[in-house]
């Protein structure tokens, strides 16, 4: 695409709202298109992918153009990271950021001799990787933030209470659209490049839904049986919960509890489009809300997907790398632990409880769970990938009985999940009577 004047200030302004890390970055984007419809839609596509890419290699960009401001990264990153050439810029541009785009492509060749920090060579906080160098040794720690600059792969959940997975594959194959069974997930599907699916009568009429298969391989811990009473407990917009719903081919109860009116709202259509009729959306007040306490101690499965840091989803979300903090992580850790608590109490005796992040860190992960098992002697721990085996899906053997999905390795986004089970000589708890009406 040819770039001009206008696109270039586009361009720069919605940088400018984007690096200041106040909200998403994807919502920030949405409400500047909104803002301004006159951009087409390689207009749009143009501003997005620059902006991305910025994201992606920020620290690279910063080390090279030795400047923050976002019009000077923002050029940087058009010819360091998006392969652009200086002539395309020149008529657009300034003498004095004609130059300093020069000097910086010189920079680039002189590397070897002023050779960057690791941090600028792998375009991840100093803070992040003083947390995962020791835990996972710098080659793969190198190699996790090679693909994490990458851009994530179009995954789809075939929705198997309305369509089957090969006859979805093949109407892919009939439109023109290279498709293929993911790795792992025995409902996955793979798409190359980015279709317009949400006019597909395949995704229109519910047999598709967007899920990384990372998230798929979650919900099979879970492994829900027909007429149980299930708790999707932090549900957000319910791919888990929907996943969930099809597994027990719309028998029993999913509960989809969540404390943001604005998340289930997006359940809602897609709760329509997949035909199930067993998912009940609910909004709650905290982890203890009162229609929490009725449930107490009368539930199968529950799954807690935890709110965290998000760091597992970096290729799609390269803005959590500078929006998150070790505060925040602190922070969150205590929210899940406290999320975790509260969740166990629904489980009846032999119960299973799936937890589970989209994080890279102990902090959330392991460390909480440790944390829970110490004060909570009635749990026990589950091996996640005899679990998946047990259902046929293999993966290779896991040094501890927790599931870690790593994008360098799986192909997936960042995940983490433990199962832990209620003793069934355990007696389940009773309803907290502060919390039950």
């Amino acid at each position: 695409m040819r770039i001009n004047e206008a696109l270039l200030d586009a361009t720069c302004d919605i940088a400018e709202k984007v690096l200041q890390f106040d909200g998403p970055a994807d919502r920030v984007l949405s409400m500047f298109f909104r803002e301004n419809p006159r951009l087409g839609k390689d207009d749009r596509a143009f501003v997005a992918d620059t902006i991305y890419a910025l994201l992606r290699r920020r620290r690279w960009v910063e080390w090279h153009v030795k400047s923050d401001v976002p019009r000077a990264l923002v050029l940087g990153a058009l010819v360091l990271v998006c392969g652009k050439n200086m002539r395309e810029l020149e008529p657009w541009i300034s003498t004095r950021e004609l130059t300093a785009l020069r000097d910086t492509k010189g920079r680039r060749s002189d590397a070897e001799l002023e050779p960057p920090s690791i941090g600028v060579e792998l375009d991840l906080p100093d803070w992040l990787i003083e947390l995962l160098l020791p835990a996972m040794g710098e080659a793969a720690l190198r190699e996790l933030a090679r693909v994490l600059a990458q851009g994530a792969p179009l995954d789809l959940r075939v929705n198997a209470f309305r369509a089957d997975r090969d006859a979805v594959l093949k109407e892919f194959e009939a439109a023109g659209i290279p498709a293929q069974p993911t790795a792992y997930a025995p409902q996955g599907i793979r798409i190359v490049g980015n279709p317009a699916l949400n006019k597909m009568p395949v995704f229109l009429e519910g047999r598709v839904e967007v899920q990384d298969e990372g998230s798929q391989l979650v919900c099979h811990l879970v492994a829900p049986r027909r007429g149980e009473m299930i708790v999707d407990f932090c549900a957000g917009a319910g791919g888990k919960t929907l996943a969930l719903g099809a597994l027990m081919r719309s028998t029993g109860r999913v509960y989809a509890f969540d404390v943001s009116d604005k998340r289930l709202a997006h359940l809602k259509p897609r709760l329509a489009r997949s035909g199930l009729s067993n998912v009940h959306p609910k909004r709650i007040d905290s982890e203890r809300d009162h229609h929490l306490g009725r449930l107490a101690g009368k539930i199968d499965r529950v799954l807690v997907d935890a709110p965290c840091t998000g760091l597992g989803t970096l290729r799609r979300n390269p803005d959590l790398k500078w929006r998150q903090t070790p505060a925040s992580v602190a922070e969150l850790a205590i929210k899940q632990l406290s999320i975790l608590r509260s969740a166990s109490k629904l489980l009846k005796s032999g119960g299973r409880l799936v937890y589970a992040t989209c994080s890279l860190l102990d902090q959330e992960n392991e460390h909480v769970i440790e944390h829970f098992l110490a004060e909570e002697s009635g749990f026990q721990l589950i091996d996640a990938t005899q679990e998946l085996a047990r259902q046929g899906i293999d993966m290779a053997p896991s040094q501890s009985n927790y599931l870690r999905l790593w994008p360098h390795v799986h192909s997936t986004d960042g995940f983490f999940a433990a199962i832990l089970e209620r003793a069934a000589s355990a007696s389940p708890p009773v309803p907290d009577p502060s919390i039950v009406e």
